[in-house]
């Protein structure tokens, strides 16, 4: 097929903009000869489940499914019952980017509760857990945190293990978004592990497209009693793979090395990169940390539109005028210089 766009352009308005690692492409060309048994019976699939054994431990279940919204409506939906509600940010994926998926095909409430540049505490947990055998109020289920944040901050492992000892002293399941996990790893500069299962995370929906992948992500079971019936909410939801070894081989590609690091890694330093470059430039004001791979700024009147006519990015708050910059596995060191050149030509 003809290339019909300038593989040289890059954006910064998300990860998901970048293309597939070419290690995974070659992954993806090594299992597609032959036939594999369909729907999860294959032997990539089956790897899967070792290999992230060696990042998360033994006992843990492992679902590949194709969209990150898919892997956190069926995450909550097996941790929860009917009348469940979840309690989030109101920055969280969930409630922001996701449509009305978790209403209308999870069926349950989310009890959104400010935050603390994208993060929650175990306080702030309490704003909505309440309502406890009150008919006439979503019964508090689940709480879910993103990992990073949607404002680019890493939850600490001890931060979790807060916050999953509260939950679970109010009869609540922890769930972990980790559409950016692997950023969040790199930043912490600690094993997926640390803050993850061993800090009291019940399910994990481990992300990979953002990270170089060809849309594939996995729901992590770490706590097998918590859940109910994720299999045949999976089938139910059409998040079941009749083709699974493409989606499992790709998980493979990335974490049976060091792929998954390498790429995060990289994508934060170009966001440090980004900011250094302009920490100091009048009229450029940080809004958040840079702990991973975003950067979020307010620019003067009239700038960012004049930016936009040469590079795409996201407005994240219209009524401040914030922006966000996403830097993804392939930005270069050149891509981050022209794009800082750019924003010291506009603000001049």
């Amino acid at each position: 097929m003809q290339r019909l766009h300038d593989a040289a352009w890059r954006g910064f308005a998300s990860d998901n903009y970048a293309g597939v690692h070419p290690e995974v492409l070659e992954a993806l060309h090594a299992v597609n000869g032959g036939h594999q048994v369909a729907y999860g019976e294959d032997l990539y699939t089956e790897k899967l489940t070792h290999v992230m054994e060696t990042h998360f431990g033994l006992g843990i279940e492992v679902f590949p499914v194709f969209n990150g919204t898919g892997a956190n409506v069926l995450s909550l939906q097996s941790l929860l019952p009917r009348w469940g509600g979840v309690i989030c940010a109101q920055t969280a994926h969930l409630g922001n980017d996701e449509s009305v998926a978790p209403q209308a095909v999870g069926h349950f409430a989310l009890l959104q509760v400010p935050h603390e540049h994208g993060k929650i505490t175990p306080e702030l947990v309490d704003m909505q857990a309440y309502g406890f055998g009150d008919e006439h109020h979503p019964q508090p289920a689940a709480v879910s945190i993103t990992q990073s944040s949607e404002l680019g901050t890493v939850y600490t492992p001890a931060e979790v293990r807060a916050l999953a000892d509260h939950a679970h002293s109010k009869g609540m399941a922890l769930h972990m978004d980790g559409a950016r996990i692997s950023n969040a790893a790199a930043s912490l500069g600690v094993p997926l592990r640390e803050f993850t299962r061993d800090a009291g995370v019940d399910v994990l929906s481990f992300g990979g497209t953002k990270n170089g992948l060809l849309g594939a992500e996995a729901i992590v079971v770490f706590s097998p009693e918590r859940v109910n019936g994720l299999i045949y909410l999976r089938k139910m939801n059409m998040q079941l793979s009749s083709k699974m070894r493409f989606i499992s081989a790709q998980l493979v590609a990335m974490l049976e090395g060091d792929l998954w690091l390498r790429s995060a890694t990289h994508a934060n330093k170009m966001a440090a990169r980004l900011r250094a470059g302009l920490e100091g430039v009048s009229g450029v004001t940080f809004t958040q940390p840079t702990q991973a791979n975003g950067v979020f700024a307010i620019l003067p009147s009239g700038v960012a539109d004049e930016l936009r006519k040469t590079f795409r990015f996201y407005d994240w708050n219209n009524a401040t005028g914030e922006v966000r910059w996403m830097c993804a596995w392939d930005t270069t060191e050149d891509d981050v210089d022209a794009f800082i050149d750019g924003i010291k030509a506009a603000v001049a």
